[in-house]
């Protein structure tokens, strides 16, 4: 499905309901999956999450997880760890290309039993569930959190914990907290100190245990992005988010207000207010800690005609597409002068933005959600569209609400 926006004004005071995100969703399916009289309340209702739970459910022996890259990390540990089950993981074109062989080495030296069917390094891989009796693990702290986090998520079913040494510098440090405390939130004794994290066993189930999922901040970014673009008094109220998030997208707030939007926090909701206080020309950030967000922000610096300088987005080449040339190549489309290094983007102030331009998304929810607002600059292009639903299936919907004109072929 291709979509073709346009955005003459915003139905100012609009709500909108983001459902849970897709991140905690994950960590707690997996969690559910070993702890079962856990209750996630406001699950996302993401492909991802979808993918991610039919699998935990599954009684199949090859198990596809298509585009899903945290499913696949998050798996591979967990059916490592599960004595006496076989199962094959494999997904799209795209994710045999998405490394995983600095998860299965630390995997290996916890004793596991994997091997790569096709390519070294690379999915799909044959997994032979056993008993982990190793406790000690290291490996490189600046790859994907998501490598630590799957094996932080299993570690209180293993027999003697785990003892977890990071090697240089921590990429994306909020995602392992919000590990550590959601694993917290079900009673597992967990600490970190310096570049050591440890974990202790709790082979019984905690007791029974209901979690309330946080509405998505990623998914919030899209909206920061539409009213960063939109006329000055524009506001949209957004549910349900709290200021002290276990997500380190929550420093949008802060990051936004450099364009001119302010976060007004509210019992669980926030409402986000176009003020054009802002005198910034350049915006210069370093995103380490939060690269999914570094798609929105450039689309946002391009649409106000602000240089932007980002750096810290190593992650992002090993993503559902190599984002930064994607970002490149579909900027440049719309005459952006955008220059990258394998960690960082550079964006000068744009002069003009054209209208009726035709954005590729590559099979990357987050190109697809990151190029609409700039509708409201004029008319675009979204070719196929319908990847939203990888993280967010309602994106489209939600964008109506607001006074998008949506027209679908």
């Amino acid at each position: 499905m291709n979509v073709r926006l346009s955005a003459n004004d915003l139905k100012s005071k609009s709500k909108i309901n983001i459902t849970g995100s897709k991140s905690e969703t994950n960590r707690l399916l997996l969690l559910k999956a070993i702890y079962p009289n856990i209750t996630i309340v406001n699950a996302s209702n993401s492909d991802d999450s979808e993918v991610m739970n039919s699998a935990l459910t599954s009684t199949n022996q090859i198990i596809d997880v298509h585009h899903a890259g945290t499913a696949m990390r998050f798996l591979t540990a967990y059916f490592a760890s599960q004595e006496n089950k076989t199962v094959t993981l494999t997904g799209s074109s795209r994710m045999k290309e998405r490394p995983i062989k600095i998860l299965v080495d630390a995997l290996k030296q916890l004793g596991a039993n994997i091997e790569y069917l096709e390519n070294d390094g690379f999915p799909p891989i044959k997994i032979i569930g056993k008993k982990l009796l190793l406790s000690k693990v290291s490996l490189p702290a600046n790859v994907s959190s998501q490598y630590l986090s799957a094996l932080l998520l299993i570690a209180p079913s293993l027999q003697n914990g785990l003892e977890l040494e990071l090697i240089g510098e921590i990429t994306s440090s909020p995602y392992i907290r919000m590990t550590l405390k959601l694993l917290g939130k079900i009673g597992v004794e967990t600490s970190m100190v310096g570049k050591i994290i440890s974990v202790k066993p709790s082979i019984q189930s905690p007791t029974p245990k209901t979690i309330v999922v946080e509405s998505d901040w990623s998914s919030a970014s899209y909206f920061y992005s539409i009213i960063a673009l939109s006329k000055a008094g524009t506001q949209i109220e957004l549910t349900s988010f709290n200021k002290t998030s276990l997500q380190g997208d929550v420093i949008l707030a802060t990051i936004y207000e450099q364009m001119g939007v302010e976060t007004l926090f509210d019992e669980g909701k926030i409402t986000l207010l176009n003020t054009k206080k802002f005198e910034n020309r350049a915006i210069v950030l370093d995103l380490n800690d939060t690269p999914d967000i570094a798609q929105t922000i450039a689309v946002t610096a391009f649409g106000l005609g602000i240089e932007c300088k980002l750096t810290g987005l190593h992650t992002l080449k090993i993503k559902e597409t190599d984002r930064l040339e994607a970002l490149q190549k579909e900027l440049s489309k719309m005459g952006a002068l955008i220059l990258i290094t394998n960690d960082s983007l550079y964006l000068a102030p744009s002069r003009s933005i054209p209208s009726g331009e035709s954005i590729a998304t590559y099979n990357d929810h987050r190109m697809a959600m990151a190029f609409a607002p700039l509708a409201l600059k004029g008319t675009i292009n979204i070719e196929n569209a319908d990847v939203v639903s990888k993280s967010y299936p309602n994106f489209w919907k939600d964008l109506e609400l607001l006074g998008f004109e949506i027209l679908t072929s």
